[in-house]
């Protein structure tokens, strides 16, 4: 297998009834550990490049161009997509560099706003052929979907899919960004109700699948039971993250004299690889072991 499009990815997941994980690059070293996950898992997997990732490179191409190629190398299916743009430029960008999903991020817009700008950079994506992710909270949640008690109502869900046509819908239903601890609450009542009012709403009938932003803090058991009630893309970075900092300092710790940082980047992407390997088997309602 080679580079896919998010597309088949989720159509497949979403016919199965499982989960699929939607990790965001950090820098090629996190890149080169997703793919690795990926073929420890024998299951695909998502690379995400955000907006605050590009920004952090000086760029999307950078970053863009070493992942899309490691993805190209990888020996299961992979696909590249672009995380929580706020800017529809940047929207442009990834698809001329041969991104096959874009997310546009419209979530802290008001609702008529929101409508607007995504159906317009649908429009411009679906034109080149990709899929698309939209962003949908509470009318008017100024926060964005994710902030604190922010949930998305499935009618004026189903109303944004049909006026936007975007391919699949991040919603909030109790998650939150950047969280340390995984004790986050779902409304998994609201998650199976989502699901049922996104059926049939997509482009030719298709369902139109829904994404978990801010996975990092919610528990295993939770997210497992989040896919059985409808969830398909399951967006994690921040629990990544800790894996790769913490061995990091360990490796550290355990020699201060290194100064060559392959040998404490390389322990590190193997934490990630790990880590991410078990988290797509649970997204996939495999047998996994707890998190440590």
């Amino acid at each position: 297998m080679t580079l896919v499009s998010a597309r088949d990815l989720m159509q497949d997941a979403a016919r199965l009834g499982t989960g699929i994980g939607a990790f965001n690059v950090i820098h090629l070293e996190t890149a080169e550990a997703l793919v690795a996950a990926s073929a420890q898992a024998e299951l695909p997997v998502i690379l995400q490049i955000s907006q605050n990732c590009a920004d952090y490179h000086g760029g999307l191409e950078p970053i863009a161009l070493a992942t899309l190629s490691v993805a190209r190398r990888a020996a299961t299916p992979v696909a590249v997509h672009l995380d929580h743009a706020e800017r529809p430029e940047l929207v442009d960008e990834a698809i001329a560099l041969g991104f096959g999903s874009v997310m546009f991020d419209g979530g802290k817009l008001e609702y008529a706003d929101n409508v607007a700008l995504t159906a317009y950079v649908a429009k411009r994506a679906h034109a080149a052929g990709v899929y698309v992710e939209g962003e949908l909270g509470e009318v008017g949640g100024k926060d964005g979907a994710h902030a604190p008690g922010v949930r998305t109502d499935p009618q004026e869900a189903r109303a944004f899919v049909a006026e936007t046509g975007v391919d699949a819908l991040a919603v909030a239903v109790g998650s939150s960004h950047a969280m340390l601890d995984r004790s986050a609450a779902l409304d998994l009542d609201l998650i199976a109700r989502l699901r049922e009012a996104l059926r049939g709403t997509g482009a030719d009938g298709a369902d139109v699948p829904l994404v978990l932003h801010g996975s990092s803090g919610v528990p295993d058991d939770t997210i497992a039971a989040a896919v059985a009630a409808g969830m398909t893309k399951i967006n994690v970075s921040t629990h990544l993250n800790g894996f790769f900092t913490r061995a990091i300092r360990a490796r550290l710790a355990e020699d201060p004299r290194l100064v060559d940082s392959r040998t404490y980047l390389a322990p590190a992407r193997d934490a990630v690889a790990g880590e991410a390997a078990r988290l797509l088997r649970l997204f996939a309602l495999q047998t996994a072991p707890a998190a440590s």
